[in-house]
């Protein structure tokens, strides 16, 4: 959780609350796969420090992250708006509104959801914050670790972008 604002005491529309500050915390080269994409952290706004929530808009062609697992963080996604399509390793996968998916920790099944559509898509997005989590990106030369309550990302060798 990173905030500078006291946790909120009052309900809000969440589609209407502040984007996160930094688009995207993936190295650069990374970060351009997923233009398009807007969270607005709700979990953070009211001061939840064990778990996530984002109200995250899918502009047509985006995603909502890199297809990856996490060793440690459940994940569960809700489709709000749209009809996106979730890659797993189990294929691809057209949602509608209402369609739900969920991801244990640990699992190895990595999973994004994209907008192959003309119009937005909108998701709820849930996922803990346990300590010490691992993300694995298959497709891709990144590894990304959760320590400190930030997200850092090297090279599957180790080395640093």
């Amino acid at each position: 959780m990173s905030t500078d604002q006291p946790p909120r005491k009052t309900p809000i529309v969440a589609a209407e609350a502040p984007p996160r500050a930094r688009p995207s915390v993936y190295p650069p080269e990374f970060a351009r796969r997923v233009e398009g994409r807007l969270k607005r952290p709700l979990g953070d706004l009211f001061g939840l420090v064990n778990f996530g929530v984002n109200h995250t808009r899918l502009a047509p062609g985006s995603c909502s992250a890199l297809r990856h697992a996490h060793t440690r963080q459940d994940e569960f996604v809700y489709v709000l708006e749209g009809r996106p399509t979730l890659v797993t390793d189990a294929g691809e996968f057209e949602l509608e509104p209402g369609m739900c998916i969920g991801f244990p920790a640990g699992s190895g099944e990595a999973h994004h959801v994209l907008n192959l559509t003309d119009s937005d898509v909108a998701l709820l997005e849930v996922g803990d914050r346990t300590p010490g989590d691992a993300v694995t990106y298959p497709a891709d030369d990144l590894v990304g670790v959760f320590e400190n309550g930030r997200w850092h990302f090297t090279r599957k060798d180790g080395s640093a972008y």
